[in-house]
């Protein structure tokens, strides 16, 4: 009830509030920062045996570290573009200070990595566009307090920045709910985490001698052979790992998912960070 005379304020609000919203720059930015990155990942796959781009596998750590100047460009972009308000930025540090600190938890011990299941949640209730800058700008605040600082950390940044965006993209965010939603995300996450292990694999594996080991990465071989060789890498070096952080994801999504994405749709709202304020005519 409002006093007789006074203007009422109004707000108008959406049960999936993004809190980065993808611009014309922003997303010509992730574009670029994308192609660099699957070129960057997927090098050793794509290049052609007669080239000589494997001679200078040595020199692509440090190439590639360039990524990060691109990544930092991509979260600026993002945020000056899409006017974030305090609120929003003060919500994505809290949420990245988070994810940093769940990350080194498992350290160590095959696959329990639950700052994974914080990166699907947040990025269903935030959308792609908050989803790959949270993903990215985790896994640089973990590298910086875990001491992870090299020529990994660009590759990582991309890869957390991917598989957050990509639970923004799931379909049904304003209709799914309930079970079926949580069904959803942890099939996601499943998946997904799969997938970064894959692709983070893709970072490592190419530096192997190829002298030692009859699963590294060939420069004189064909695609087809180096494949055999990838797949064959994962199942011996990453499988268990892989596997240990995709039931992790599935088992905290189904057991505290329900609260926690309450939680961060309410805190969406009160942020408010795409309400416009109006006021009733008196």
């Amino acid at each position: 009830m409002t006093m007789s005379g006074a203007p009422r304020r109004t707000t108008t609000h959406q049960r999936q509030v993004r809190a980065v919203r993808l611009g014309p720059r922003s997303l010509a930015a992730l574009g670029l920062v994308s192609v660099i990155g699957v070129a960057g990942f997927g090098w050793p796959l794509l290049a052609d045996p007669a080239s000589r781009a494997g001679t200078h596998a040595q020199d692509a750590p440090w190439l590639f570290a360039g990524l990060l100047v691109l990544l930092v460009a991509v979260v600026a972009a993002t945020i000056s573009e899409s006017g974030l308000g305090p609120k929003a930025v003060a919500m994505l540090g809290v949420l990245a200070a988070t994810g940093a600190a769940l990350r080194p938890i498992g350290a160590g011990t095959a696959g329990i990595e639950p700052m994974f299941f914080l990166m699907v949640l947040s990025g269903r209730v935030l959308g792609p566009g908050f989803g790959f800058v949270l993903g990215s700008v985790t896994m640089f605040s973990s590298a910086l307090l875990t001491g992870g600082v090299g020529p990994w950390m660009p590759f990582q940044m991309l890869a957390m920045g991917w598989f957050t965006m990509g639970a923004g993209l799931l379909p049904g965010p304003d209709r799914l709910r309930g079970r079926a939603e949580l069904t959803l995300l942890a099939g996601y996450g499943f998946l997904a985490a799969f997938a970064y292990g894959t692709v983070m694999n893709l970072e490592g594996w190419p530096f192997m001698n190829a002298l030692s080991s009859n699963v590294a990465f060939d420069p004189h071989a064909g695609v087809p052979a180096n494949l055999a060789r990838f797949l064959a890498y994962c199942v011996a070096t990453s499988l268990g790992w892989d596997l240990g952080r995709a039931v992790v994801t599935v088992v905290l999504t189904l057991t505290l998912g329900a609260p926690l994405l309450r939680a961060l749709r309410r805190a969406t709202r009160r942020a408010a960070f795409e309400t416009p304020v109006t006021f009733d005519p008196r």
